[in-house]
């Protein structure tokens, strides 16, 4: 136990420097304020990494005493890690170890603390029932992807959708509630902050069905600065994988222009021309955006998703050229989540065709028409 009298203004400045948490890797427990009372006090413990007294934990005879008071020396720690390195696994803890431990801390807060309004992004989760399963979004996970280009604004993410609908996506009423749901959470809750708020930057995490993916699109659309990033299933992570390869998309084009234009989005998966005329009963222009090989973890980086984007503007130009701008689009899409939500962005409602959007139904077992976008 400590036996040495740690001046005021050292605990100050330990504080400031550990912002006030516990400085042992992997923790970083806030030590103001409990957590399942919320009541505001100080539970954290002031912790020597060399000994002040013989016989103590990681004891120096040459350091020990010159170090007793000195801000290098101390940790801020809560009650668990402090009983940890100082009793139960003291050799598991020598001073090398903690005092990496102090300057990764100390270095963290000191660059998070540095952020400029510029580099800060507000993290918003749309979450929305994907057929019977329920999608899990978090916060931390959203938080560590988008740092250290960008930095979260707040301590909670900006929340969207109905995670938990009791109506089912092969249900009308889901497309109809969940559209109106989401137009009018983003009214209430993102477009307040356009013009008003300091932080002008959003960073989009979504896990929905296609179609409400393209549709919270088309509320960000190309006037918001936003970062949309995709859920990858290997590894399982929002981070991007800046090594893969960056992907080319080309577009297949029907032989003739006279019928009903359809717009196959074959990226996940391949979308045969069968799919399409058994729900479309008229003569059909099969318009294709599609990749070498479609399957559904192809997305890997930020430059892949870009590309995605220009061959989309690339597209509508050419239909709305050859079917005309007031003639309704249909889009079957089999696509990942950002490039959904990177559609929607894309398409302006003023200058593009009206699109009806489709969406795979198991339970149909065929592609059923969920939104219009006018």
């Amino acid at each position: 136990m400590s036996v040495s009298y740690i001046p005021a203004n050292v605990r100050q400045i330990l504080w400031g420097k550990a912002a006030g948490r516990c400085q042992y890797e992997g923790c970083n427990q806030a030590l103001f304020f409990d957590t399942l009372t919320k009541g505001e006090f100080n539970s954290s413990y002031i912790a020597h990494i060399y000994a002040d007294s013989k016989g103590g934990p990681r004891y120096d005879e040459a350091l020990s005493f010159k170090l007793k008071c000195d801000l290098s020396n101390l940790m801020l720690l809560c009650d668990s890690h402090h009983r940890l390195i100082d009793k139960h696994e003291i050799d598991g803890h020598p001073a090398p170890r903690l005092q990496k431990m102090k300057a990764d801390h100390e270095a963290r807060i000191s660059m998070l603390t540095d952020i400029t309004p510029d580099q800060q992004s507000h993290i918003v989760l749309f979450g929305a029932n994907i057929g019977q399963h329920q999608i899990p979004l978090n916060y931390r996970e959203a938080a560590n992807a988008i740092i250290p280009r960008r930095y979260p604004s707040q301590l909670a993410a900006l929340e969207l959708g109905l995670k938990n609908s009791v109506s089912e996506d092969d249900q009308q009423a889901y497309w109809l509630i969940q559209d109106e749901q989401i137009k009018s959470a983003f009214q209430k809750i993102i477009a307040p902050l356009k013009g008003s708020d300091k932080v002008q930057h959003f960073s989009l995490f979504a896990l929905a069905p296609i179609p409400l993916l393209m549709r919270i699109g088309t509320l960000f659309s190309d006037i918001y600065e936003v970062d949309v990033f995709q859920r990858h299933r290997e590894p399982s992570t929002w981070l991007w994988q800046d090594d893969s390869p960056v992907l080319d998309f080309f577009i297949r084009r029907p032989s003739s222009f006279d019928g009903v234009p359809v717009l196959k989005l074959s990226l996940s998966a391949n979308i045969t021309d069968n799919r399409v005329t058994e729900v479309i009963d008229e003569e059909c222009n099969i318009w294709e955006v599609t990749i070498n090989d479609p399957h559904n973890d192809f997305l890997k980086n930020a430059l892949t998703l870009q590309a995605f984007r220009k061959i989309i503007r690339l597209a509508f130009n050419e239909i709305k050229i050859r079917h005309g701008q007031n003639i309704k689009l249909h889009v079957m899409p089999a696509l990942p989540v950002s490039a959904a939500v990177e559609f929607g962005r894309v398409w302006m409602p003023k200058a593009d065709m009206p699109l009806l959007i489709y969406d795979q139904s198991r339970v149909h077992n065929r592609f059923i028409s969920t939104l219009n976008f006018n």
